[in-house]
């Protein structure tokens, strides 16, 4: 069914606001903007996490993940997004259409696993400072993020193929600025009740499970810095948890408002912008905007001082 989907309908044409082309240059602006400070954001966090020893620490580990995948995460989806704002013919072919799913659902889907690891690498730095760097162990650390990623291609991989064997029928406007699932669905001249239940069970599973590990890691993690009689104390713990939870906020609130509940097709295509462009560019700006060590070690890496103690 695959091979006769792709016979059917060699291209689809991504609508975008090609109803509203007013707004197409504003919206190449914006998407540019966007997509040059998530560049320069993400790109200086890995670098600069990479370059100074005392940021080879489990959680700027994990950071540097999570910004390597904003930055393929982005990549994936604003240059082709860019030249077709700009274009009189907004095409993709089927075989492109398919891989930029597979791409943004494994980089979806692999974010929401980091980000449930990262609020347990956050709980066991406030709840167990002492053993903090014995429980996350350099092999942990590298466990648990190959596990993120391979979680995520794989979800990817059986989402993807399940996508491509839908009949399309010759049907290939699609009406979004990009190939995502439920846009797709709309393309399909038979019903997807059931396939659409299997996404939402999967999208169940993907993003409120570890919403849940999160908020379980959060509430420990709080009775924590409670018991903190420092002030002092207490506001550096907090400091190093609210990046992690406004980052959370951003990217699960809107997956979860696209995937877990029915909306019109204006929302739907906003807000997949929101959580593709702008949350891998607002990322970096978050975790950096107050961290002292951040600017400490961009400080040393431009003035090219040597740092010494590294986690090994």
């Amino acid at each position: 069914m695959g091979v006769g989907n792709q016979s059917a309908v060699d291209e689809f044409i991504l609508l975008g606001v090609s109803d509203q082309p007013q707004l197409e240059l504003l919206l190449f602006l914006l998407i540019l903007i966007c997509y040059i400070v998530a560049l320069l954001g993400n790109v200086t966090i890995i670098v600069v996490s990479r370059l100074d020893p005392r940021l080879h620490t489990p959680m700027y580990f994990f950071l540097s993940n999570l910004s390597f995948l904003d930055l393929c995460y982005t990549t994936s989806l604003s240059p082709l997004l860019l030249v077709t704002l700009l274009s009189t013919r907004k095409s993709i072919s089927w075989a492109g259409c398919m891989v930029q799913l597979f791409i943004a659902l494994a980089l979806g889907s692999t974010e929401c696993m980091l980000l449930a690891v990262m609020a347990y690498d956050r709980y066991a730095a406030v709840c167990h400072p002492l053993r903090y760097m014995t429980i996350m162990s350099r092999p942990l650390c590298l466990l648990m993020a190959a596990c993120s990623w391979l979680s995520g291609i794989v979800n990817s991989l059986a989402q993807t193929v399940m996508t491509m064997q839908l009949p399309l029928c010759g049907q290939n406007h699609i009406d979004h600025f990009f190939c995502e699932q439920p846009a797709l669905f709309k393309l399909a001249c038979i019903d997807t009740s059931f396939i659409e239940t299997e996404v939402f069970s999967v999208s169940v599973f993907v993003l409120v499970v570890p919403v849940s590990l999160i908020l379980v890691s959060y509430s420990y993690i709080s009775a924590a810095v409670l018991r903190i009689r420092s002030a002092e104390g207490r506001r550096k713990a907090f400091s190093t948890c609210t990046s992690h939870l406004a980052v959370v906020f951003l990217f699960y609130g809107t997956g979860i408002y696209v995937y877990l509940q029915p909306q019109s097709r204006s929302e739907v295509k906003i807000i997949s912008l929101f959580y593709t462009l702008v949350t891998p560019m607002l990322n970096p700006l978050i975790y950096t905007l107050r961290n002292k060590e951040v600017h400490g070690a961009l400080r040393k890496v431009l003035g090219r001082n040597p740092t010494t103690k590294a986690w090994g």
